[in-house]
């Protein structure tokens, strides 16, 4: 894999990267949001773009990925360029699960996914997840100016989201000094950096922060195993459709509160990095002067939702340094469908 960091890279870097590759008809991926700077890039590339394909969607239903590999064959396209967040990542990822069309990333959000060979698919409303090396990128384009266009309370999920990869980085089976380093750095680049870009939208240095914290703690996802945060995450959004960052967001410090008699290494590590010592509130709080969502039930969650949100995440295996049973998970969501403050009072 090939990372460039750099303010201004696009578009002269993308056809670069692409050509270095050795492809020549290339299909840009986007969502419907981030169409304007899709067309900007997909112009950049001149006859090596073999067409622009606007349908990622959250949480990559199947039949959006489908209409993707027939766009990507109909334009005998023999690679993707992926510009946008998770979901436009995730959809050139299920592409290339079922192709092996080689992907460059153009990430304009801190939702990591660039950065790993996990692939995510929801289909019946069940969201499937694996690892596979053939949907990881092959190149990483970084330009912190593609985040200005994202609204400061995106900016806040999203890079809480990332916040999440880092944190369960940190308590995994299969964690290493390295990614406990680079975690440990993600979360304290991310946490001073999100205020700022809250308090002024433009700023290019807290940009800049906010996206080098992102690149490492979607380096820690990509090794490591992920936990009972990203299981009951992916129930959420697969089952009920919440929005993925958001959700994130939510359930993060009440996970971190369930798993912390169980991670006195990682709450360590957290507390160096938030400077504070009680990492459980303070990234709870973190979100509130954010002004993100703190509720499942604010993202739609019902509290009839929770029963079988609990019974669905039974029914897969995940790793975790602390068992949790039926009750203790219900507990769980329940605090963070209510919005409860994880640490008490």
């Amino acid at each position: 894999m090939r990372v460039l960091f750099r303010s201004g890279a696009v578009p002269d870097a993308v056809p670069d990267e692409v050509a270095l590759l050795g492809l020549r008809r290339v299909l840009v991926l986007c969502d419907d949001h981030g169409l304007d700077t899709a067309r900007a890039v997909a112009a950049s590339l001149g006859d090596a773009c073999a067409g622009l394909h606007a349908g990622a969607v959250t949480h990559v239903p199947v039949e959006v990925a489908d209409l993707a590999v027939e766009a990507a064959r109909e334009a005998r396209a023999d690679g993707c360029v992926a510009v946008g967040g998770g979901s436009v990542t995730g959809l050139a990822k299920a592409v290339a699960l079922r192709t092996g069309l080689p992907i460059v990333a153009v990430p304009t959000t801190y939702a990591g996914s660039e950065m790993t060979p996990v692939w995510g698919l929801t289909e019946g409303a069940v969201k499937r997840t694996g690892r596979d090396p053939k949907v990881l990128p092959r190149s990483v384009v970084y330009d912190p100016l593609l985040t200005l266009t994202m609204p400061p309370v995106g900016s806040a999920t999203s890079g809480m989201n990332a916040i999440a990869h880092a944190v369960e980085a940190l308590y995994a089976p299969d964690s290493t000094p390295i990614v406990a380093l680079m975690a440990e750095e993600g979360v304290r680049a991310l946490a001073a950096a999100l205020p700022e870009i809250v308090a002024d939208p433009s700023g290019h240095d807290a940009r800049s922060r906010a996206l080098y914290g992102a690149w490492l703690c979607g380096a820690c996802l990509g090794a490591t195993t992920m936990g009972l945060h990203h299981k009951l995450c992916h129930v959420l959004g697969g089952t009920f459709d919440l929005p993925h960052a958001e959700t994130h967001a939510v359930v993060l410090p009440h996970v971190l509160a369930f798993n912390a008699p169980a991670v006195p290494e990682a709450l360590a590590a957290l507390s160096r990095a938030l400077d504070v010592p009680d990492p459980v509130r303070e990234l709870h709080e973190l979100g509130e002067r954010l002004g993100i969502p703190r509720s499942l039930a604010n993202l739609g969650l019902t509290a009839a939702d929770v029963d079988r949100a609990v019974d669905v995440a039974l029914g897969a295996p995940y790793a975790n340094p602390r068992p949790a049973s039926a009750d203790e998970l219900r507990a769980v969501l329940h605090a963070a469908w209510a919005g409860e403050r994880p640490y008490g009072g």
